[in-house]
C-alpha cells in the first residue's frame, strides 16, 4: 500500500512546524528582555508575551475582517471559547512549567493525546482501535525521550498537576474544532475572535504583574523584542491557528491531537540553528542545541506513530475511535 497524506492532515503538520518555532522564539525574546529589563520578573514577561503576540496577531488579521460578513453568533461563540480554553491552558502552562523541570512539562503536556481518545471512546460507547492505542504508546514513549526524562523524574506535585490541567483544557480547545455544531464557522473570523480574547483577558494581568506601569511599554521597546513579537505573532499564529481552526474539523479530534504531537520533533530540528542565529542578531548568548540520539530516536517514534495512524488499512475507523 502506498502512504497518501489528505490536504487537511499536512496543513495540520505545518501547523504543527509553525508552533515549533515558537520555543526558540520565545527562549530568545526571554532571553534580550531579561538583559534589558532586569527588574521584570518571569511571570509578567510570560503574560506580556501573551498579550503583545495574540494583539499584533489580532491586528495582521483585522484587515482580512474588513468588507466581509461580520462574525455570526456561532462564529463569537467558538471563537471566544478557543480563546478561553488556549488563553487558560497557555497561563496554567506557563504557571506550571515554574514548578517543574522543562522536560517534565513537555512530556505532560502531551497527555492531551490520551485524554482525547478516552473522551471519544466515552462518547461512542466503544473501547479505542489497536492503531490508536499503538500509536498513542508510541507518542508517549517517544516524548519521553525526546524530553530527557528519567524514571525518577516521575512525580505528581503542583507543578506536573498543573501541567496535567492545562493539557486537559487544552484537549477541549481540540475538541471545540471538531463540535459539528461550528461545521459551517469561518476559520478567518474565528480566529480573530480567538486572538483578541486572549490579548485582552491577559492584559489587566500584565499591568497587575509589572514591575511599573512603564514597563508595560518598553518590554516590546527594541527592534529584537519587536522582531521576536512578529515572527510569533505572524507564523506561530496567524498562520498556525487558521490552519488549525479552519482544518482540524476535516479530521477526529483523536488524529488531531496526535499529528499536534510533532511540534516537539520541529522545535528540536529549529533548535539546532535558529538559537546562534538569533543570538547573533540580538547580542546575546544562547547556543545552538546538537543532535543527539534521543532526539532521533524520540522523535522517530512519534513520526512512526503518526505514519501509522495515516497508513492505509483494509478496516479504518471512519472518525472516532
Amino acid at each position: 500500500m502506498i502512504l497518501s497524506l489528505s490536504k487537511p492532515v499536512l496543513l495540520l503538520v505545518l501547523a504543527s512546524a509553525l508552533w515549533g518555532l515558537s520555543f526558540p522564539v520565545v527562549k530568545a525574546l526571554h532571553l534580550e528582555q531579561s538583559l534589558r529589563i532586569p527588574d521584570a520578573g518571569t511571570t509578567f514577561l510570560a503574560i506580556w508575551m501573551q498579550v503583545a503576540r495574540f494583539l499584533v496577531a489580532a491586528l495582521i488579521l483585522a484587515p482580512l475582517m474588513l468588507g466581509r460578513p461580520r462574525p455570526t453568533g456561532n462564529e463569537w461563540r467558538q471563537g471566544l471559547g478557543l480563546a478561553l480554553s488556549g488563553g487558560l491552558g497557555m497561563g496554567v502552562q506557563a504557571w506550571g512549567l515554574a514548578h517543574t523541570e522543562a522536560s517534565t512539562s513537555a512530556f505532560l503536556t502531551q497527555a492531551y493525546c490520551v485524554f482525547l481518545p478516552l473522551i471519544a471512546c466515552f462518547k461512542s460507547r466503544s473501547r479505542p482501535s489497536l492503531r490508536i492505542i499503538g500509536a498513542t504508546t508510541l507518542v508517549l514513549v517517544g516524548g519521553a525521550i525526546l524530553a530527557g526524562l528519567r524514571p525518577d523524574d516521575l512525580r505528581l506535585g503542583i507543578g506536573e498537576s498543573a501541567t496535567l490541567l492545562a493539557a486537559l483544557i487544552f484537549t477541549f480547545q481540540i475538541l471545540i474544532l471538531e463540535n459539528p455544531r461550528y461545521a459551517a464557522n469561518r476559520g478567518t473570523p474565528v480566529t480573530f475572535l480567538m486572538f483578541l480574547g486572549i490579548a485582552i483577558g491577559y492584559l489587566p494581568f500584565a499591568f497587575l504583574s509589572a514591575p511599573t506601569p512603564a514597563a508595560v511599554w518598553t518590554a516590546g521597546a527594541s527592534v529584537p523584542a519587536a522582531a521576536f513579537v512578529l515572527i510569533l505573532a505572524l507564523f506561530c499564529s496567524v498562520l498556525a491557528f487558521l490552519l488549525m481552526n479552519t482544518w482540524q474539523k476535516e479530521v477526529s479530534a483523536t488524529e488531531a491531537g496526535l499529528i499536534y504531537t510533532m511540534e516537539p520533533i520541529f522545535a528540536a530540528i529549529y533548535a539546532l540553528f535558529l538559537p546562534a542565529l538569533f543570538a547573533g542578531l540580538a547580542g546575546f548568548h544562547y547556543p545552538n542545541e546538537t543532535l543527539t540520539q534521543a532526539m532521533i530516536l524520540g522523535g522517530g517514534l512519534i513520526l512512526a506513530a503518526n505514519l501509522w495512524m495515516q497508513w492505509p488499512a483494509k478496516t479504518r475507523r471512519p472518525a472516532h475511535p
